[in-house]
């Protein structure tokens, strides 16, 4: 229910400030709730989810120390299928969902040695994961390496196109009711220490019984957030390619393919409409957005390492984007210490794979006041210390 702490036409009940897929998930979940929202960016639907792959990589992604986020990316991919398929219905438009499957290769000794560990803790962890020899690998999918050793196949990791969620997005929230300002939120407003709304870059002041920061790596930048209370997101920066699948290759690679080449992640993610996506360098460079010669260089000649046909592919995109990291690679989700305000951000290289438990998770918090269970480990009070007076100033 429409609270009415600020007073009839005074404000909103929520404010989200920041249109990548976590704002707007947000922001049509809160709506569907029966939340008045208003959703603030320049442009929504912009963001890291215009570079991303789409990758929906629960089980190939895990990583060692991250068990307790597998246990929300696993939730995640479990609703992704009912979740395409509402937003789908509900925007009007195809998300490009595809439950295609993946397959994590090895190219030499170490690289076998490492997925088979990974297998070992995969199996640990109650994970569907099927090992299969280097000849199995090449007749599940011709265009590898003739080199391959062996690898992972994991039916349950499936894809989504990113610009088109982010697409479909937009338009869900559109038909819900959620109102669009284009501009830049500025400065949190806080009136008797509670986060009361923000003002854009233009003066313009928005108030909210409720403000969500879900601003991606920017989320840490809001001035009249205390400082103790400031996102610990940083932003690491990925550099992705886009190739064309004419006809005469088509089929050429039916499922997602990844490996470790030299120690670096590449994947190549096939599109039904003949998109090949590969990616992506993984770099701490602050806010660069450059793309260099060398990042296409090195996922070029690992991606050649894996599939050596890529080479013929037009090359048509090359595009940078910047990754929300938190200091423990996992995201903050719910409210913090200052009455008001809650984030969900720094969601880094999951953002994709989180969105529907994302927005089920903020939808509940702002409509009841708690956190769901799922979410809990999340909090953003996991990074700062005891309860103490706030600073505002």
């Amino acid at each position: 229910m429409r609270s009415s702490r600020n007073g009839p036409g005074n404000g909103s009940d929520v404010l989200v400030v920041g249109g990548g897929i976590i704002g707007l998930v947000t922001a049509w979940r809160a709506t569907q709730r029966g939340l008045d929202v208003v959703l603030v960016d320049p442009e929504p639907g912009g963001g890291a989810a215009q570079v991303a792959a789409g990758m929906l990589a629960a089980v190939t992604e895990l990583h060692y120390g991250e068990q307790t986020l597998l246990a929300l990316n696993v939730e995640s991919a479990r609703r992704y299928p009912a979740f395409a398929a509402e937003l789908g219905e509900a925007s009007g438009l195809d998300t490009g969902y595809r439950a295609c499957g993946t397959l994590a290769v090895a190219l030499d000794s170490d690289d076998r040695a490492h997925l088979r560990e990974l297998h070992a803790l995969q199996v640990r962890c109650g994970l569907e994961s099927e090992w299969l020899s280097g000849r199995d690998c090449r007749r599940l999918e011709p265009m590898l390496a003739p080199g391959a050793r062996g690898g992972l196949r994991v039916d349950g990791d499936h894809q989504i196109d990113p610009r088109r969620l982010a697409k479909a997005l937009v338009a869900a929230c559109t038909r819900a009711g959620v109102r669009f300002t284009h501009g830049w939120a500025e400065r949190l407003s806080v009136v008797r220490e509670r986060a009361a709304g923000v003002v854009l870059a233009d003066g313009t002041a928005l108030a909210a019984d409720q403000v969500v920061l879900a601003a991606g790596s920017l989320s840490g930048r809001l001035a009249g957030v205390p400082a103790e209370l400031l996102p610990p997101v940083r932003p690491v920066k990925g550099q992705v390619l886009r190739l064309s699948v004419p006809s005469a290759y088509a089929p050429f690679l039916s499922r997602t393919v990844r490996a470790l080449v030299r120690g670096s992640d590449v994947y190549l993610v096939p599109r039904e409409n003949g998109e090949l996506v590969v990616g992506a360098t993984s770099e701490e460079l602050g806010w660069d957005t450059t793309v260099t010669a060398g990042g296409v260089y090195q996922l070029l000649r690992d991606a050649h390492e894996l599939v050596p046909g890529i080479t013929e592919l037009p090359l048509t995109e090359t595009r940078a984007g910047l990754r929300p990291a938190s200091p423990d690679n996992a995201p903050l989700l719910g409210p913090t210490a200052l009455p008001g305000l809650l984030l969900a951000t720094g969601h880094y290289r999951n953002g994709v794979l989180l969105t529907p438990v994302t927005g089920d998770v903020m939808a509940h918090v702002l409509a009841t006041g708690e956190l769901p269970d799922e979410a809990r480990p999340f909090t953003p009070r996991r990074f700062t210390s005891a309860p103490r007076e706030l600073t505002t100033a």
